[in-house]
């Protein structure tokens, strides 16, 4: 069994004194491990950095096996950012997060699409507002979508600005009424385009955060990655 694809390397970890097991997120295949014949080596300490993108070439004696990995380097990413901890932050949490939500084998087009975009746009203005909606899309593709187009009470598209924590839908001001304290806050920025200041990046990542915890958490059964939490306590 072999494939060829590309991808973007989630983890690395040694095995034994030469080799390495890494977890990579592909184009075609999802979420993947294999091994990696010499990976733990000087040589190729540089390449098997999170977050970058590779070019992978996988082989296995029968299709269930781990199999290994031969791989060249197209894209680095880590050190782009090593200079930016809040960025570096959002680095760390993409990976996380697709290792913790990301069914194995299974191809994920549009989420890997927007991981790539948003992978190379971190560091870059206007960088938090993608990490917040590929959080959304991470939602949407594990089947835990919201529904922030129109609001859940009049149908209305403009002047959302709340999500019900029960339902995942949007609502307006003047739906909201007396319940607005109950809501969650929806930060306009996330529907207009226009880029987050710190308070709307901090909202935003509740909102979505929310979710993660309580709708994809509870259905996986374990806590949200420690990476998340690093991110969100840099955001202040």
């Amino acid at each position: 069994m072999e494939w060829r694809d590309e991808g973007i390397l989630l983890s690395m970890r040694p095995h034994g004194e030469a080799n390495a097991i890494i977890e990579v997120f592909s184009a075609l295949h999802g979420r993947h491990a294999g091994i990696v014949h010499g990976g733990a080596s000087r040589k190729m300490a540089p390449v098997l950095q999170p977050g970058a993108q590779l070019d992978l070439a996988w082989r296995a004696r029968l299709e269930e096996q781990m199999g290994s990995f031969t791989v060249e380097l197209t894209r680095a990413r880590a050190a782009w950012v090593l200079s930016d901890r809040l960025a570096l932050a959002g680095l760390s949490a993409t990976c996380a997060l697709c290792r913790y939500a990301l069914p194995e084998r299974q191809a994920s087009p549009v989420l890997y699409g927007a991981t790539v975009a948003l992978m190379d746009r971190l560091g870059q203005a206007g960088w938090l507002r993608d990490y917040a909606l590929w959080e959304l899309t991470l939602l949407e593709e594990t089947g835990f979508g919201l529904d922030l187009q129109q609001c859940a009470v009049t149908g209305a598209n403009d002047g959302l600005a709340y999500v019900s924590p029960r339902t995942g839908r949007a609502v307006t001001v003047q739906a909201a009424g007396d319940f607005a304290a109950r809501l969650l806050v929806l930060p306009a920025g996330l529907l207009s385009g226009a880029a987050l200041d710190a308070r709307e990046a901090r909202e935003a990542l509740h909102l979505s955060g929310f979710f993660l915890q309580h709708w994809l958490s509870e259905s996986i059964g374990r806590p949200l990655p420690e990476a998340r939490a690093r991110l969100v306590s840099q955001l202040g």
